[in-house]
């Protein structure tokens, strides 16, 4: 990854504009509305370079569009790892709205719990499940800023109870983070219990974000990655199949309590 040399072009060209601009990267943090440590991981290459970040970075050193320019040709030239625009829109989301039929979602996974699902793919490396597991662990950093997003979770009551013998004693951290999540004032949790047999959400996992202007971007979850949603028509669809999926699930409390309950049953 760090080797892409349209990714090392950018950050480099980075680093140079901004130093031309004669701003360290503090001052140049607050004018893109990043901290300074963020952009200090952008330009090192530990942290994925996004649209978002590289058009207020535009925007800030008079560049015409150079950055966000070369992302593009980044795209264009087939390097998805760190150029995935889906990351751009969950970091920069006011709001995030997410409905998962049969995993707990990423944002609130468990190390162990993550391992586990990503080790299922037998033909990647431990070194390569090792690197994935990061990158999703890093995207939880969301919730440790200053004014985190409103993150509504909808999760079906069987992904509580899919678990063997041998799964129990890891479904049980990650349902108790579960309910530790829910108690963060900014993450909610809803569980569409088993008698609701089927709804219009069972077609398949869907999250939503809202930047902070109001506008919405869509994501779906295929077995080959994702893919980002940002035409008004369809996301107008997803908005009203959240609506649904919403209404069909418990309350807060009542969902916590569910989920107390799996947990129980297992001791």
């Amino acid at each position: 990854m760090e080797g892409e040399p349209t990714a090392e072009l950018i950050r480099a060209q980075l680093r140079r504009l901004r130093v031309n601009a004669e701003l360290s990267q503090e001052e140049f943090g607050r004018l893109v509305h990043f901290s300074g440590s963020q952009v200090s991981a952008v330009e090192l290459g530990q942290r994925p370079l996004d649209r978002f970040f590289l058009k207020r970075a535009d925007e800030v050193l008079g560049t015409g569009g150079l950055l966000t320019s070369l992302l593009k040709l980044a795209e264009r030239d087939g390097q998805p790892s760190w150029f995935r625009p889906w990351l751009e829109a969950e970091r920069q989301a006011h709001q995030l709205r997410c409905y998962q039929p049969s995993l707990v979602p990423g944002l609130l996974q468990t190390e162990n719990y993550a391992r586990a699902l990503i080790r299922c793919d037998d033909t990647i490396s431990d070194d390569e499940v090792e690197r994935r597991l990061a990158v999703r662990m890093d995207r939880k950093s969301i919730f440790l800023q200053p004014d985190p997003p409103k993150f509504v979770a909808v999760i079906e009551e069987s992904v509580l109870r899919r678990a063997d013998e041998g799964f129990r004693g890891l479904m049980v951290q990650q349902i108790d983070h579960l309910i530790e999540s829910a108690e963060h004032p900014h993450i909610t949790v809803h569980v569409i219990p088993t008698e609701v047999s089927v709804h219009v959400g069972l077609v398949g996992p869907f999250v939503l974000g809202r930047s902070i202007d109001g506008g919405w971007v869509g994501h779906l979850e295929t077995q080959l990655g994702g893919v980002v949603v940002d035409r008004d028509e369809d996301l107008a669809i997803l908005l009203s199949r959240w609506e649904s999926v919403r209404s069909e699930a418990l309350s807060r409390r009542q969902s916590v309590e569910l989920m107390k309950e799996v947990m129980t049953s297992w001791s």
